[in-house]
This record gives structure tokens, C-alpha cells and sequence, in this order.
């Protein structure tokens, strides 16, 4: 069986990448059999300039890295491109603007996701980035869920962790006990599922760690990658 392509726009980070290429491996494995993987392109971007970019604020510079990057990778064959990271979500307006094949969207897949488990109210755990602005809450919002974050200090902490921690491979349990107290506060307040919107977040914590629902963006999106690569 010919597979479709999937270009991947990776490296933010490298630790949730490798993720991201493992799984949909053995997912494709699991379900073409034999000595089937999955046809992917990745193009990994060098992390320490766009987490420049993010922290100063210039979005249109990594609007451009972005769009840039997915020309590329469509004009190397793939029919699809997913952004293997939530905040970086940010800038799939100028991504979709700049190719002519589909964005295999992070937010819109984990709203449906949702939705189809019966989860209206969710709590969105990410970077300061995702959990801060519109373009990811104002997206679960229009999908029709209802979206909780965690109170400021509480968004601080979690961003440290992800950008200090888990992005250069670091899981302790300090953070891990961190984030199960933030999640524990928010589901006092009627959050019945937490949205993992980092795709790092899931190196820290998993299911069998917490009474509640989570949704993995992680699973979630190669999931969806998946189903394009065998779509054929």
C-alpha cells in the first residue's frame, strides 16, 4: 500500500518530536503490518531562535519561519503538513496561507476529541503563550467547550517548567507534583478534563498519574497524521 506524505515542521522541541515520529511509526506498523512505517518529512527548526522570537515578541518573524518551512516541505512531496507543536499553532493562519495541500490542525483535532468524549468543560494546561492568548482558547471556544486556565502564578510555574524543564529533557517529580496541584485547583471549579496543550506536557505526566480525563495533544495529533498517511 502507497502511503501519503506527511511533512512535519518539528524541533519546538526535539524531545516531543522524537514523540511524535516514534509513535506514528508504530501506529502505521500496527496497522499496515509487515515492514510498514510512516512516509514522513521532517524539517526540524533550530528551537533557540524561535524561542528568541517568541519571548521578544516577534511573530511576524516566526510567522515567516513557519510559512517558509511548509513551502518546502510541500514542494518535497508532502500532501499534508502538521506543526508538531500547540503554541506554534500561533502561526497556522500564514502556514495555511502558504500551501496549497492540508494543515492537519493540533487545536481542531483536540476540540473534536473533546467533544466526541463529552468533555464541555476543560481546563487548558501550556506555555504562557497558548494558555495567555486567543488564537488556541478563541478556537475551543468557537468549537463550542468551555475553557478554564490556571490563575497567573499558577501559568508561570507551568511555563518554567515546560521552557527550563521539559524542553531540554529535564521530568522530576517536583514538577510533576506542581502540575497535579494546579489541576487538582482547577477541577475544583467544575473541569471535568484537562487539554495537555504542550505536546511536552505529555513526557511529565499521564493518565494513570491523575483521577480526571486528559487529552493529549500528542496522541491526539499523530493520531490524526495517521489517518491522513493511510488514507490512500
Amino acid at each position: 500500500m502507497k502511503q501519503q506524505c506527511v511533512g512535519i515542521i518539528g524541533g519546538m522541541s526535539w524531545e516531543s518530536t522524537s514523540v511524535y515520529y516514534k509513535k506514528a511509526n508504530e501506529r502505521v506498523a500496527s496497522r499496515l503490518g509487515g515492514m510498514h512505517s510512516a512516509d514522513l518529512l521532517i524539517h526540524s527548526l533550530d528551537f533557540a531562535t524561535v524561542c528568541q522570537w517568541q519571548h521578544s515578541g516577534q511573530w511576524d518573524k516566526l510567522d515567516n519561519l513557519m510559512a517558509d518551512t511548509a513551502r518546502r516541505l510541500e514542494a518535497s512531496g508532502a500532501t499534508a503538513i502538521a506543526i508538531a507543536t500547540n503554541t506554534m499553532h500561533r502561526c497556522a493562519p500564514a502556514v495555511n496561507a502558504a500551501i496549497s495541500v492540508p494543515l492537519i490542525n493540533l487545536v481542531s483535532n483536540t476540540a473534536n476529541t473533546c467533544l466526541r468524549e463529552k468533555h464541555q468543560h476543560v481546563g487548558l494546561l501550556g506555555t504562557r503563550f497558548t494558555m495567555e492568548a486567543d488564537f488556541y482558547k478563541g478556537a475551543l471556544h468557537e468549537s463550542g467547550l468551555t475553557v478554564s486556565v490556571p490563575a497567573q502564578n499558577e501559568r508561570e510555574d507551568i511555563h518554567t517548567i515546560i521552557y527550563d524543564e521539559l524542553c531540554q529533557g529535564k521530568v522530576t517529580s517536583t514538577a510533576k507534583n506542581r502540575f497535579i496541584a494546579i489541576m487538582e485547583s482547577l477541577a475544583a471549579t467544575g473541569v471535568t478534563g484537562f487539554i495537555l496543550g504542550c505536546t511536552e506536557i505529555g513526557l511529565l505526566i499521564e493518565q494513570s498519574d491523575v483521577p480526571f480525563t486528559l487529552f493529549d495533544t500528542t496522541d491526539i495529533h499523530v493520531e490524526a497524521i495517521v489517518r491522513h498517511l493511510t488514507s490512500v
